[in-house]
């Protein structure tokens, strides 16, 4: 039954355009992709779980082998040796192209109501405990219930750009020419104040308080004074009595 991808399924395996979920197997997932020529192919992929079993990967990328053959060309199925002697089962259909490793996958022709890539992931998961003879339950993995496909890691990330020299001396004058101008506003800041003198204090504000007028008075009168000669009738001599010996003018 074709459903849409969900969250977490691959938009690419390898160079096929995943488009639509084909099946949800136990140990894996089979999507509906198309090839770069245009090609409808059915792509397995195990689960991250079965992925981290080294047994489980195992018997996946061994049954991807033993399908491709012993004669040397991949991609056109398993050798009529293999298949007579039940290595590989009839149905099993070719391989078009695989990726082993971490989270292997395996990409045949798509078939409709035929086998696909799922016949890949039916030998992945074992039951019974594998002495031909059962004296307990049935053996169950541990990743059966895991339904997130494995993913290849991301590729590293590209190595950084390397500088010419001319970049490498552009950038070098830049950062001397900034930190010597942030010196010298350093140095502005800090000393410059200390040799100017400090503005002087302006001076308060004069408060001008009125004055009463003048008030004008009258003269007292002069009292006569008495002459050299002794006499008293008020005449003042213009001469002072200290010179001529105080006889006056001849």
């Amino acid at each position: 039954m074709v459903t849409p991808l969900q969250y977490g399924d691959p938009p690419h395996v390898g160079p096929f355009a995943l488009q639509a979920r084909l099946q949800t197997a136990p140990a894996g997932l089979v999507y509906l992709g198309q090839a770069p020529d245009g090609r409808v192919v059915s792509v397995a992929v195990l689960s991250s779980g079965a992925a981290l079993d080294a047994a489980a990967r195992d018997r996946f990328v061994t049954a991807i082998k033993d399908a491709q053959g012993r004669t040397g060309v991949r991609g056109w199925g398993a050798s009529l040796v293999d298949r007579v002697r039940g290595r590989v089962p009839p149905d099993t259909p070719p391989v078009l192209a695989m990726q082993d490793g971490p989270a292997p996958w395996v990409a045949v022709p798509y078939v409709p109501n035929g086998p696909g890539a799922e016949r890949f992931l039916d030998p992945v998961p074992v039951s019974g405990t594998l002495i031909g003879q059962r004296h307990g339950p049935d053996f169950a993995h541990y990743w059966l219930g895991d339904r997130t496909p494995a993913l290849p890691a991301p590729p590293a990330p590209p190595p950084p750009p390397v500088a010419t020299r001319r970049a490498v001396v552009l950038a070098s004058t830049l950062l001397a020419t900034l930190v010597l101008a942030l010196l010298l506003v350093t140095w502005m800041m800090l000393f410059r104040g200390e040799d100017e003198p400090e503005p002087p204090r302006p001076l308060p504000n004069t408060q001008f308080v009125p004055t009463p007028p003048p008030e004008p008075a009258s003269p007292e009168p002069q009292q006569p004074t008495p002459g050299p000669s002794g006499s008293g009738d008020g005449s003042q001599s213009p001469w002072p009595d200290d010179l001529f010996d105080g006889r006056g003018p001849i």
